[in-house]
């Protein structure tokens, strides 16, 4: 497995925070087998957030997003495993949270674009794009998690 494993960043918004659903977001990739290998809470500054959100400027939802998500602390997360950009996306649910399946983190907790829970890289360069700007390299843990042989063939 170890060959075939990739990591992505996902964030939990400020409405997540706020909403006290940061534990059931984590133990859902936990419970999925991925391992966690960063984790911090912050209040984003705003030039993080800018270079984050960067292909979206110029655009009309671009400031009230930047404002969002620099309103309250975020949860960024790096999580590592097999296809974990893929089905983490299909974890988190479409973007619209009335698009979303049950079952989803959006489509069990969200109900409107604008405060749709959490953020995740949507390809491998996002992927580590996005860690990089969240997360210094010696904050990231290289651990072996040893249920593998019991997640993996």
């Amino acid at each position: 497995m170890a060959g075939n494993s990739e990591r992505t960043f996902i964030m939990v918004k400020p409405d997540g925070v706020q909403r006290g659903i940061v534990g059931d977001i984590l133990r859902r990739f936990e419970q999925r087998g991925y391992k966690l290998v960063g984790l911090k809470l912050l209040q984003a500054p705003r030039a993080l957030l800018e270079s984050h959100y960067e292909e979206h400027k110029g655009k009309k939802f671009y400031e009230p997003l930047l404002s969002y998500i620099g309103s309250g602390p975020v949860v960024a997360m790096v999580w590592e495993g097999l296809n974990v950009i893929s089905v983490g996306r299909k974890m988190l649910g479409a973007t619209d949270p009335a698009k979303s399946e049950p079952g989803t983190i959006r489509g069990d907790y969200a109900i409107v674009t604008g405060r749709n829970i959490v953020h995740g890289s949507d390809s491998e360069k996002a992927a580590q794009r996005e860690i990089d700007l969240w997360f210094r390299a010696e904050e990231l843990a290289n651990w072996s998690l040893t249920v593998n042989p019991w997640i993996y063939e």
